[in-house]
């Protein structure tokens, strides 16, 4: 097999021959001598292509974007991209580009980028872009610290399946498909199959996987499915408990991107974050005049507020928002016991975004069928998921996170759907 190198490592060839492939992102064809881009997924070169190279004529046939292989000498030129240019020795064309793109890869200085609905319908076109790749290098980076704690700290890492017999909340907001000879749903949260897992004994569990939400939302943070992180963990003390674990993922996670990519503007948050009860948020958020239309849950113009905050009062971008109240928690949240009208629930906000929900468990059956019932849930279609709990549980709490969100506030993105390769919402099902 040919071995080809990438553009990052042209510094340790120079004056040797080399073979480099990607894609022709500009040409400047002159009378005597060609100019070609070359884009891989490290970088870009300038090839040089003089007229009595026999490569000089197909050259100038090529079309933008067409997937080149070039052979040639490395030279060092300050002036070219990347401080080295190719002196051409040999051209294949892998695959020729049609001649008109219908996105740019490369924005004219000044210009202005596509507006998103039309770069989405081309997206793999889009993704060329190197500030486009970045927002996955970066998202790669980010869970490889996660797991990293994960494996650390001696979580298992299960793979549950997207069909439920039952919706996990309430059902509002699940897709119903037909399922041969009944009904399934998507999973709008992998939350009984987590917990079903520190009924089997594992202790602590991790999983990445798909999540489904039927919400006709049309927001910057919303998508229909998106890959969520999960963890649950047995033998907690409280929802404390959770916080303090994802916030040593966070810092793994972060430590992760800064090890690869040390000019990124973000820093290791420091810990512990700052927590607030939902009460304490509101009476803070009425004392510097923010609007509230919900004495129990917070809006987005609240959840940036916070975060002015805590930055402010704190220096940190980070707080869990906990202890919300029963009527904005789900059935199997665990009532604080000293007052049972708050739920052990807590939201993550990151720069004024929330990105995680977590929680500790109610694992005592009589007590979630109760809760259920207040909740007006049929018990029926529960029936298999209380079974975990009535032949031993271990006290347990756990989170689900939305690493795209993460991710958008991170690179300062002005839309989840940006952090998503193939985002799908309301409206768009392609590519």
């Amino acid at each position: 097999m040919l071995k080809a190198i990438h553009t990052k490592d042209l510094a340790s060839h120079e004056g040797k021959s080399i073979t480099l492939q990607g894609f022709a992102q500009a040409l400047r064809i002159q009378s005597k001598i060609i100019f070609l881009v070359l884009r891989d997924v490290t970088g870009i070169v300038q090839v040089v292509i003089t007229k009595d190279s026999q490569t000089f004529e197909s050259a100038k046939d090529l079309t933008l974007e067409s997937v080149v292989r070039i052979t040639g000498s490395v030279k060092k030129e300050t002036n070219a991209p990347g401080g080295f240019e190719i002196q051409i020795e040999d051209l294949q064309v892998l695959s020729a580009s049609e001649p008109e793109l219908p996105i740019p890869v490369v924005t004219l200085k000044g210009g202005e980028e596509t507006e998103a609905p039309v770069r989405f319908d081309y997206r793999w076109i889009d993704l060329r872009k190197p500030e486009k790749t970045q927002i996955f290098k970066v998202w790669t980076e980010f869970e490889k610290g996660w797991r990293k704690y994960w494996s650390e700290n001696d979580f298992i890492q299960v793979y549950p399946p997207a069909f439920m017999s039952t919706p996990s909340e309430t059902g509002a907001e699940v897709f119903t498909v037909e399922y041969f000879d009944r009904k399934a749903y998507l999973a709008q949260s992998p939350q009984f199959y987590k917990q079903m897992a520190i009924a089997s004994g594992f202790e602590k569990v991790c999983m990445v996987g798909p999540v489904f939400r039927a919400e006709h939302s049309f927001t910057t943070r919303h998508l229909t499915e998106f890959t969520g992180w999960d963890f649950e963990m047995g033998f907690v003390e409280s929802h404390h408990d959770v916080m303090d674990a994802e916030e040593g993922m966070i810092v793994s996670g972060f430590e992760s991107i800064l090890a690869a990519y040390p000019l990124t503007a973000i820093t290791v948050p420091k810990r512990p974050f700052p927590r607030i009860s939902m009460v304490d948020a509101k009476k803070i958020l009425a004392g510097k005049g923010v609007p509230s239309s919900e004495p129990y849950d917070i809006s987005p113009e609240e959840e940036k507020a916070l975060y002015e905050y805590v930055r402010e009062k704190y220096d940190h971008e980070f707080v869990f928002l906990m202890d919300y109240h029963k009527s904005r928690s789900a059935f199997y949240h665990m009532r604080h016991p000293d007052n049972p009208e708050f739920a052990r629930r807590a939201d993550l906000i990151y720069r004024g975004l929330e990105v995680t929900t977590l929680a500790q468990r109610e694992h005592r059956p009589e007590i979630l069928e109760k809760h259920a019932l207040e909740k007006g849930m049929d018990l029926e279609p529960l029936r298999d998921y209380i079974n975990f709990f009535r032949f031993g549980v271990p006290p347990h709490g756990g989170a689900g996170i939305g690493p795209g969100r993460f991710i958008m506030k991170i690179l300062d993105l002005p839309n989840v759907r940006e952090a998503t390769f193939l985002p799908r919402d309301v409206k768009r099902l392609n590519p």
